[in-house]
């Protein structure tokens, strides 16, 4: 292990953890203290360019090892070129800054051992696309640097690697930074599943007085004033070219639903998007020209469990589904397919043989949340919360199609595939039903 010499007033064995841990506190920020004095078992210190992350971090690493002596702890970057360019220079400062020493291994992982008051505190450096060599590790804690500029479904995966492994230690924390990315893994984490064990500390770049005379103006010149929300507010906001159904509204179309259209008199007509292990539905209710959402189904196992989900729910009732048109095509049964599994339970299917393009079923439910008259003729009862998650959250990429990275696509391809085969635009007739009829 390659040791870089390092000449100290102090060492750090000759002072006490107390000690280090008030120098290290006396030199941040007011929100870098909050972040740094933060145990909640995740925390997020989100913030805009130059609001001090990287430096949050790499301070937060030290006070995990004075937590943790003995131990090892893990420090991730997105991607391992980021962890020569980012990571090592930032944690290099802060242990020069704090007068720490330490020995340094930079093959075949970067790895530091810190000279810790307490004992020796080990810390591997990682990168979260290779989420998979997490795995087999024995961790206390760890840091994550910008965790949300990775696609979410992989920041998913490192950040629940990196908790499964944070096993020793007194105490077990995965503390992240990162500037907001829209609504992608952080927003996830820290908003839509908020709970006692974690904290959220969103810092504007204007907190940090340090920055170069000019900074902010500059970036106020040179972004848009979303790309300013989330890059010096801190803010998580659209960051792509615009929501897909922005034509939804909270105020006109959730609407609370009318008992007697469940009492069975009604068809139910249920529009499915199939997903290994991730099955969801829109279950509705068309009244004349106009569909009523009445309930959702998310994130079912397999077909077979969506369906004795739909029956246990709705045992006597008439059922129509409309699924994603390949669900003729494959099967998460030996036998059958995903259409005939829900033909099994007694639904009538009404997929078309190929699907529409995506851009007709979209403008199909845009057309029906509102139309240029502006009339609306969907509605949505408020206990469908994931489809209007969805509805709210699903962007454009910046390629002009709609994002299915975010996974806000799912239930909006079900209610989809139902607008587009009961109210087809295509097939419109004036002051005529729309799209196929069913008697």
């Amino acid at each position: 292990m390659l040791e870089r010499p390092r000449i100290l007033e102090v060492p750090s064995c000759a002072i006490t953890s107390d000690d280090l841990k008030a120098r290290i506190l006396a030199d941040c920020l007011p929100a870098q203290k909050i972040f740094l004095e933060d145990s909640h078992r995740i925390v997020g210190y989100i913030g805009g360019f130059g609001s001090g992350k990287s430096w949050a971090l790499a301070a937060k690493l030290i006070l995990q090892g004075l937590a943790n002596p003995g131990c090892t702890l893990m420090a991730c970057e997105p991607t391992f070129p980021m962890i020569r360019t980012v990571l090592i220079p930032a944690i290099d400062a802060a242990l020069d800054t704090w007068g720490i020493s330490y020995k340094f291994r930079s093959s075949p992982q970067p790895e530091y051992i810190l000279d810790l008051p307490d004992g020796p505190t080990t810390i591997l450096c990682q990168s979260a696309e290779n989420w998979q060599r997490i795995r087999g590790q024995n961790i206390a804690a760890a840091v994550w640097d910008e965790c949300d500029t990775q696609p979410t479904h992989v920041a998913q995966k490192a950040g629940d690697m990196l908790l499964a492994r944070m096993r020793s230690g007194q105490l077990n924390q995965l503390a992240v930074g990162s500037t907001p990315e829209g609504f992608r893994w952080a927003y996830r984490t820290f908003v839509e599943t908020a709970n006692d064990s974690k904290h959220l500390i969103q810092v504007r770049t204007a907190d940090n007085p340090h920055l170069p005379k000019g900074y902010i103006d500059s970036l106020l010149e040179n972004y848009p004033s979303q790309l300013v929300k989330a890059y010096l507010e801190g803010q998580f906001v659209n960051l792509t070219t615009g929501q897909v159904y922005d034509r939804f509204d909270r105020a006109k179309h959730i609407v609370p639903t009318d008992p007697t259209l469940l009492d069975g008199s009604q068809p139910l007509r249920i529009g499915v998007d199939f997903n290994i292990s991730n099955m969801h539905a829109v279950i509705a209710v068309r009244i004349a020209d106009k569909l009523v959402v009445v309930d959702e189904i998310k994130k079912a196992h397999d077909t077979d469990a969506l369906g004795q989900t739909i029956r246990q729910r709705y045992p006597n009732h008439k059922i129509y589904i409309y699924p994603d048109a390949s669900g003729g095509n494959r099967s998460t049964n030996a036998t059958r397919t995903d259409i005939q599994i829900l033909e099994s339970y007694g639904m009538s299917n009404q997929s078309p043989k190929s699907n529409p393009d995506i851009r007709d079923r979209v403008s199909a439910v845009q057309t029906l949340l509102e139309n240029g008259k502006g009339a609306t003729r969907l509605s949505i009862d408020a206990g469908c919360t994931e489809l209007i998650r969805c509805l709210e959250l699903q962007a454009y990429t910046d390629k002009g199609v709609p994002d299915k990275d975010g996974g806000y696509d799912h239930m909006n391809d079900a209610l989809g595939y139902l607008v587009w085969r009961e109210f087809n635009p295509l097939h419109a007739r004036a002051g005529r039903g729309t799209g196929i009829r069913l008697y």
